[in-house]
């Protein structure tokens, strides 16, 4: 049987570029390389894709590192021809002639974020007819964007937290948004949110920007944190819960998703510190903050439940391949839903391979299901 090559992309121009680099080192280590052979192709900040003489597979969190991809001397420039499909991946040679990289079956972007997440490298590759794992081009830009997930999935009837968005574009920037402080406790205050508030931006991961406030006067500061990630900004209701994530996984475009049993992040922080949340250390530079339970500690009929909600909010933003649903599970039972990732982290203290893994999966046949499923 002839393997089919897969071109794994990482990097990219996102704040997440490092933990991109993570995951498909993790992916790469994974893969059956007796059915694949991947193709590693990074992407820069500055947005040049490049073949690489280094090995990403030996890139890890272990020393506290975070890998980016760089554009040296040793480096090779990638070039696309949209108009060839598959056969449209081309690198530069000496001279600044082209070389074919060969026929590429299907193209698996582990890429987090803007430009990568959003729906941007969906639509290059559906133009050049290239199969991809993941969600499609709608599906991944409305989950990118927080702001237009919940209004999908309000509509939908699939319970979310409650919250406004503001636009800071026209916010005093000199003042750090102090100038604006009174207006936005002014709207908290109208749209009856109570305090603690998360203030986030809309289009960014990994906890980037992300502030928890516990009084209005802090209002203006931590949306003026979000803002260099987004100039749309969520301020959302604290919720009395926990939170709890389930992995979602439909490799065929025809086919229903399914549910890992669903995890929980659990903060070690918080023995010490109460107000302690799931910060962008305690997901990838701290091991001693947190660690993962799989399934959740909660009641069999609740874990049940949270599969289903996962699976109605994916069904709703029209979701393909692969998510990881995070919600919350309030003191009532209550499941509401916090927000879709269409490309969650690889890594290997990611949440969506372990969910699997305790589910049954290993993490070896989920990337195989991925990559087989859009070749169908």
């Amino acid at each position: 049987m002839s393997t089919q090559r897969v071109a794994v992309l990482y990097g990219g121009r996102a704040d997440e570029h490092s933990i991109s680099c993570i995951s498909a080192a993790s992916l790469l280590r994974a893969i059956d390389r007796e059915r694949f052979e991947p193709v590693p192709i990074g992407i820069t900040r500055a947005g040049e894709w490049v073949i690489d003489d280094v090995d990403p597979r030996s890139w890890s969190l272990d020393n506290g590192d975070m890998p980016t991809v760089e554009m040296k001397d040793s480096s090779r420039r990638v070039v696309l021809d949209v108009s060839r499909g598959g056969d449209g991946f081309f690198v530069e040679g000496d001279g600044g002639r082209l070389e074919s990289l060969g026929h590429i079956d299907v193209v698996f972007p582990v890429l987090h974020g803007p430009y990568g997440e959003d729906g941007t490298i969906q639509g290059l590759l559906e133009m050049m007819n290239v199969a991809y794992v993941g969600c499609g081009v709608f599906a991944s830009s409305a989950c990118m964007d927080k702001h237009y997930t919940k209004i999908l999935l309000a509509a939908a009837g699939v319970p979310v937290a409650p919250g406004i968005t503001v636009d800071a574009r026209d916010f005093d920037d000199a003042s750090h948004f102090a100038a604006n402080q009174e207006d936005l406790a002014a709207r908290v205050k109208q749209a009856n949110l109570a305090y603690p508030l998360f203030v986030k931006p809309s289009r960014a991961g990994s906890s980037f920007g992300v502030s928890k406030v516990e009084r209005p006067e802090d209002l203006a500061e931590a949306v003026y944190e979000a803002a260099p990630h987004d100039w749309r900004v969520l301020i959302e209701q604290g919720i009395d819960g926990r939170e709890i994530e389930c992995a979602v996984l439909a490799a065929t475009r025809h086919g229903k998703p399914r549910t890992s049993w669903p995890g929980e992040v659990v903060l070690d922080a918080r023995n010490s510190d109460d107000d302690a949340f799931y910060d962008f250390d305690s997901k990838y530079t701290d091991s001693s903050a947190s660690h993962v339970e799989v399934p959740a500690r909660l009641p069999q009929e609740t874990l049940q439940q949270v599969r289903e909600v996962a699976a109605e909010a994916f069904t709703a933003v029209d979701g393909e391949g692969l998510a990881r649903v995070d919600t919350f599970v309030l003191p009532s039972g209550e499941v509401m839903v916090n927000e879709i990732n269409t490309m969650p982290g690889f890594t290997s203290i990611s949440m969506y391979p372990r969910a699997w893994e305790a589910s049954g999966m290993p993490y070896q046949k989920v990337i195989s299901e991925l990559i087989e499923g859009v070749l169908e």
